[in-house]
């Protein structure tokens, strides 16, 4: 019986929203559109670098040295 209390008791802080460990989906969201752009920020202009130096490096590897 205290189960099935705890239970219910659970269930209705969840539907009033009152459960900690509901995330903030929100903060999530904003985190991961502003971590594309910030990708993007940086690869729009440095691209032909970026690709340069990790085809020398793939190079580097594959040739021995």
């Amino acid at each position: 019986m205290t189960l099935f209390l705890a239970a219910l008791a659970a269930l209705a802080a969840r539907l009033r929203g009152e459960d900690p460990e509901r995330g903030d989906v929100p903060g999530w969201v904003m985190i991961t559109v502003m971590t594309a752009a910030l990708v993007l920020a940086i690869l729009v202009p440095f691209r032909e670098a970026i690709v340069n130096a990790v085809q020398n490096a793939l190079d580097s590897v594959t040739s021995g040295g």
